[in-house]
């Protein structure tokens, strides 16, 4: 599912004013209905505003305005500000069409600063919370009235789905687990089982079409091939138990202290040297209980109301990140010394840099913006400093929701809370969150990382007093390298001017939480350019507006543009400083439509697919491919058609409700798997037509699934994740045969051609007791053979290929006539893999490309036919960037002389899912637009760029 189609759908920045019309009985009540001047209470008096003011900015598939400016209606004087908002937009139903404001909108926050009230309300679909559907309305409160000022969001109200689920939280929460262990384990070929634990946190609808039901389920745990915290959103379909949408909502680059009373308030000026050599004063605070100074401060915020508030600096070293992600570690205490003097100890550790920072941070929205604390309501900032991966370095910051976490940097890295622009950065991501909560994810998540830089980005320049019209202004993390320069260092620049729309990469939520770090310089580049034009102050207050008061969770690009404009013309800018606004935005290509201007070096074949976590099939002339409808709200179905896109394309799979995915064919059969509440079906039908079968029904499958001929092979899961291998006969599904699938047999990988199965095999072959030397403990180590395999169905031989030492890591097989083809990675080059041949004698071992070398490339998937080898691989790189995402390669199967032949494509988004046609042909799932669509190039590129 593309998160930047959603959210480019919800709205558009066309616009139109409401014009004076001749008197008359329809034009009377047209007006009557969009300005509503009997809104006053009893015995009040308000004047009708000009029509011609109102500036109204319709939403895109909803009858609720995305945008109106230029109100003066008047709203209840008493009660709550939530309870004033939805009273008046129950009034309005002739603009807003809420059908009922009080049952379907929830309070989600609100703010009160200087007489200006913003509301903003949750929407509800009977009972249940909308992704991304929140309405905000601004007023005014003087002399005891309210005044509306204008109002703005996303209510969906086409919405007509059902809100009772078919399927238990119990089995949702499995089923995320399970989708996160697969793309967690699927693209590093990892033997070892993630440690996960789901949580179910309600039914959520999804805003596409007449909306999905959900179950919403957060998976915590750790990656077993980084080491890196996992904290993924998952949501569920409700109706069949399939995960439509996941994404990380750990946003990269108040926790408990254990009960010893509430001490004395003794405020301290303490001291410290930061990472680059400055000394600098620090709040401190003298702990009774320990007898120490301790890096917490609670002079800034408030204390009187029954509640222990502060800002503090925590000492986490020796705690990895996976400890820390999403909960609060055991034993670990503030930053402490004996003097109020911190000396090189706290400094090492960055914890000098991250408390001096977070006040800095602190200062900066207090007085810039009147924001108290991050949340706008006092509440507790803790940082963490110390963190590694596994002990080893670790060059990241995050904040999960609860606390700032910064790693121990490396030998090039300092810590790296030594960044302002990080501390910044990580603090405005919870400035984000409590107010327009910006999914992190798509387009929104690209612009939640753009606001964090900005904001990060003026508090370093305001802090070490840089100008911006200086060219190093715009440099994200550019203080944090111990050797390089400034520019060499930064990880971005928000002032290089060349970032625009023409530029973005459309990737899919497993890579960059669907690039939220790729695309973001888009938007935070044009911010950065305005800031240049109007000065940092305006700029400043002007993105600040639009982010607490206009923006909602699910806005893309476009939708940015329009919040930061309307903020603008709140603050009463001059004509000529809201078209060098509306110019910075232009510049960095974001208007109305910009995304269909992007293009792409493919044949298109299945437009607009809709769908996610689910592969391709090729084979005999045919592809085969899942889709969703144009809005994502259906479940999948699986359509057939032609590689050289004549002819009508075939619907495959039965309308029942269930996720038909990860769809394979030889030109004669499409296979494919149904995933609907009692599990997991492989279902086959002819192309030329006739009756569906059911092949086997289990639990669960991978993504692995081959047929050609009579033989159909697939990886399926036991519980617990534990892997294995089927293969039957199409003609008698009763011949099935299993391998693996056990806690010491494990198969995956599979790839079926010519009545050959190949898969990958990890077995124990022996278990050893070892004396510890008490005389009555032992400790036990087992011993696993992995392997490659290749059996031949008909005769029984099952051959070892290859068998690799412990630490090797297998990936997926391929077959095809004359030769296997499998991925691996035997740890000699991090980052990379290599691909390997064999005769189907199992002899004659080749890599085609190994791990490596100049041209090593880091693969997950791979396909074949009988004259090329495609993969799916990411250039090892040092930045994220669009050369690092998925992209297509293509190598001769005969693997000499020099079999690389390049590219597929040079198309800018995430290339996935590959299925090789015949000869050079490929079909694979394309992202350039930000919505996946099947397409083809009957020949590879080569070299791009």
């Amino acid at each position: 599912m593309s998160h930047s189609r959603r959210t480019a759908s919800a709205g558009t920045s066309r616009r139109h004013r409401t014009r004076r019309r001749t008197p008359g009985t329809a034009a009377l009540i047209g007006v009557a209905a969009l300005t509503g001047v009997t809104l006053s209470a009893p015995g009040t008096a308000h004047a009708a505003p000009d029509p011609s003011t109102i500036e109204v900015t319709p939403g895109r598939g909803t009858s609720t305005p995305a945008l109106v400016r230029g109100l003066r209606e008047a709203a209840p004087a008493t009660g709550s500000a939530p309870d004033a908002a939805r009273t008046y937009l129950s009034r309005q139903q002739g603009r807003y069409r809420i059908a009922d404001p009080i049952r379907d909108l929830t309070p989600a926050g609100s703010t009160a600063t200087g007489g200006q009230e913003t509301v903003r309300l949750q929407q509800k679909h009977r009972g249940v919370p909308v992704l991304g559907g929140q309405y905000v309305v601004r007023m005014e409160r003087k002399g005891g009235e309210r005044v509306v000022t204008g109002t703005s969001g996303k209510y969906f109200t086409g919405l007509t789905a059902s809100t009772t689920p078919q399927v238990e939280a119990a089995l949702a929460v499995e089923r995320a687990v399970d989708a996160t262990r697969t793309r967690l384990t699927e693209r590093k070929f990892s033997d070892e089982d993630p440690v996960l634990e789901g949580t179910a946190r309600g039914l959520v609808v999804l805003p596409q079409g007449p909306g999905v039901l959900t179950h919403h389920v957060t998976v915590r745990g750790t990656d077993p091939a980084s080491g890196e915290p996992v904290l993924s959103e998952v949501y569920v379909d409700a109706r069949a138990g399939y995960p439509v949408l996941q994404y990380s909502g750990i946003k990269t680059f108040t926790a408990p202290r254990a009960a010893q009373g509430k001490p004395p308030l003794r405020a301290t000026q303490g001291s410290g040297t930061k990472l680059d050599g400055k000394p600098v004063t620090l709040d401190v605070e003298r702990d009774e209980t320990r007898g120490l100074y301790v890096l917490r401060d609670r002079t800034r915020l408030p204390q009187d109301d029954g509640y222990d508030r502060t800002l503090s600096t925590w000492d986490a070293r020796g705690k990895w990140a996976s400890d820390v992600s999403g909960r609060w570690p055991e034993g670990i205490q503030e930053f402490s010394s004996p003097t109020p003097a911190f000396g090189a100890d706290a400094t090492e550790a960055g914890a000098v840099d991250a408390h001096w920072g977070a006040a800095q941070v602190f200062d900066y929205f207090k007085a810039k913006h009147g924001r108290d604390s991050l949340d706008g309501r006092g509440m507790t900032i803790n940082s963490l400093v110390g963190i590694s991966s596994y002990g080893m370095p670790y060059v990241n910051a995050f904040w999960d929701g609860q606390k700032m976490v910064y790693g121990i940097g490396d030998e090039e890295y300092l810590p790296l809370s030594a960044g302002l622009d990080v501390v910044g950065h990580e603090m405005t991501h919870a400035v984000v969150e409590t107010s327009a909560n910006l999914v992190y994810a798509g387009q929104s998540g690209a612009m939640n990382e753009a606001i964090a830089d900005y904001f990060g980005n003026a508090i370093e320049t305001a802090a070490y007093d840089v100008p911006v019209t200086d060219p190093e202004s715009g440099l994200v993390g550019d203080r944090l390298c111990r050797t390089k320069g400034p520019r060499a260092c930064a990880l971005r620049d928000l002032g290089d001017g060349r970032t625009t729309t023409g530029s973005f990469v459309g990737v899919g939520y497993a890579n960059d939480n669907g690039g939220v770090h790729l695309n973001s310089t888009i938007f935070g580049g044009a911010l950065w350019d305005a800031r240049k034009e109007l000065g940092a102050d305006l700029a400043d207050r002007i993105v600040y507006k639009a982010l607490t008061q206009y923006l909602t969770p699910v806005d893309g690009f476009t939708e940015g543009r329009t919040a930061v404009l309307a903020a603008a013309k709140d603050l009463k800018v001059t004509a000529a400083q809201q078209k060098a606004l509306a110019r910075a935005f232009t510049a960095h290509g974001i208007v109305p439509g910009w995304e269909q201007a992007l293009g792409i070096d493919s044949e298109k074949l299945f437009g607009r697919v809709q769908t996610a976590d689910t592969h391709l099939g090729a084979g005999g002339g045919w592809w085969a491919a899942s889709k969703s409808n144009e809005s994502g709200s259906e479940p999948y179905s699986v359509w057939a058609g032609r590689v050289d896109g004549k002819g009508q394309k075939l619907l495959m799979s039965p309308n029942d409700g269930r996720y038909h995915v990860n769809p394979a064919t030889d030109g004669k059969t499409v296979v494919w798997q149904a995933v609907g509440p009692g599990g997991t079906e492989v279902l086959s039908r002819p192309i030329a037509g006739g009756v569906i079968k059911k092949l086997w029904e289990g639990r669960a499958t991978g993504s692995s699934l081959d047929v050609d001929g009579d033989l159909v092979a697939f990886d399926y899961y036991n519980h617990g994740g534990r892997t294995g291998v089927k293969y039957l006969s199409l003609k008698d599904p009763s011949r099935i045969e299993s391998i693996g699938g056990g806690t010491y047999h494990r198969a995956h990988g599979s790839s079926a051609r010519n009545g050959k199965v190949a898969y990958q095999e990890r077995r124990r072959v022996s278990l050893t007791s070892t004396s510890t030397g008490t005389g009555t403990d032992t400790t036990r180590a087992a011993e696993y053979s992995l392997a490659t395999r290749l059996l031949d169905v008909a005769t029984g031989e099952n051959i070892i290929v290859q068998e690799n030492p412990s630490g090797t890591s297998l990936g997926p097989t391929a077959l095809n006539g004359t030769h296997l083809f499998w991925l691996l990675d035997d740890g000699s080059a991090e980052g990379r893999t290599t691909l390997r041949r064999a005769d189907l004698s199992g002899t004659n071992i080749v890599d085609l490309t190994p791990q490596t070398g100049p041209n090593a490339l880091n693969m997950y998937d791979l396909t074949v036919s009988s004259d090329t080898v495609t993969v799916g691989a990411y250039v090892p790189d040092t930045e994220i960037r669009n050369e690092s995402t998925a992209k297509l390669h293509q190598f001769a199967a005969s693997g000499a002389p020099d079999p690389y032949r390049g590219r597929v494509s040079c198309n800018r988004g995430e290339q996935t899912a590959a299925a090789a046609a015949s000869g050079t042909q490929v079909i694979w799932l394309d992202a350039t637009t930000g919505t996946p669509d099947v397409v083809t190039r009957k020949s590879p590129r080569g070299r791009c760029g």
